[in-house]
């Protein structure tokens, strides 16, 4: 069974997912006060300002905190477990959870500051969801 995954159109996330299938990871800055927007949206979170810009991350970061699911009952997940749900800080300066993959056991290869770069997962040929490997 497939991961469950967004529905379109999805106007303030679109960009981002259009982005994702061509392996980019995108993120908003605001052009009033310049602060880093993530998740995406139509407004500045921080001084109200519409529209923020678009730009690319390198995909690099750390690990800030991360769980290891060894038990999921939603048949979705069921084929990945073990696996790490992980929230990354990205050199950017925005924090994005995600998966930490790649690694040989997740119990004991993964800690926190642990640096990373994106790894791509194409779902069907419509998403693209940003994966996290060992950098």
């Amino acid at each position: 069974m497939a991961r469950p995954l967004p529905r379109f159109p999805e106007p303030d996330t679109e960009e981002y997912w259009k982005a994702a299938r061509e392996h980019q990871l995108k993120y908003q800055r605001c052009t009033q006060c310049s602060q880093v927007v993530f998740y995406p949206r139509r407004h500045c979170p921080h001084c109200g300002a519409a529209d923020p810009a678009w730009e690319t991350s390198a995909g690099l970061g750390a690990v800030y905190t991360f769980s290891v699911v060894a038990v999921n009952r939603n048949p979705s997940f069921n084929d990945l477990v073990p696996y790490v749900v992980a929230f990354i800080d990205l050199d950017e300066g925005f924090r994005l959870m995600s998966n930490v993959v790649g690694v040989e056991d997740p119990f004991k290869d993964i800690h926190c500051g642990m640096r990373v770069k994106v790894r791509w997962e194409d779902q069907d040929g419509e998403v693209s969801l940003p994966l996290f490997e060992p950098a």
